[in-house]
């Protein structure tokens, strides 16, 4: 009887809990929350609804701080999901700072879009003509 009953609280729960509950709750945790449950809620809402209240039920156990913070992370690397978000807070790492974008430390000798489609071999030193006006001469020449 106590299995029973504690699947019927479960099932009142999940039909409590609609995407305006949700939405609201998300509001109250902070905007990255909100922004994840929103897209979560966005299409097939019937559908994602326990993964949107399954972040939610994050708060219980790590608090509206570091679930605020892992969504935002999660909304930053473009993955808003239930799993992304519970795996950051498993790991700890919602506070961890963003890796630096760009060249990442490249070794000196890339230089540039100029540098990739700049010739290696000078044309007057192959014999080979590259622009049309050029060739028609040397054609003309040829003859």
């Amino acid at each position: 009887m106590k299995v029973a009953l504690s699947t019927f609280r479960r099932k009142i729960a999940f039909q409590m809990r609609t995407p305006i509950w949700c939405r609201g709750q998300a509001s109250q945790v902070g905007d990255a929350c909100r922004e994840v449950v929103d897209q979560l809620l966005e299409a097939n809402a019937l559908y994602r609804l326990r993964a949107a209240q399954g972040v939610l039920g994050l708060r219980k156990k790590y608090g509206d701080t570091r679930l605020e913070a892992a969504c935002r992370k999660a909304v930053a690397v473009g993955d808003p999901s239930y799993r992304t978000i519970e795996s950051i807070l498993v790991a700890g790492t919602e506070t961890d700072p963003e890796p630096e974008t760009g060249d990442g430390g490249a070794a000196a000798f890339l230089h540039g879009p100029e540098g990739l489609f700049a010739a290696t071999i000078p044309a007057h030193m192959t014999g080979e003509v590259h622009d049309d006006q050029d060739r028609g001469d040397a054609e003309e020449a040829a003859r």
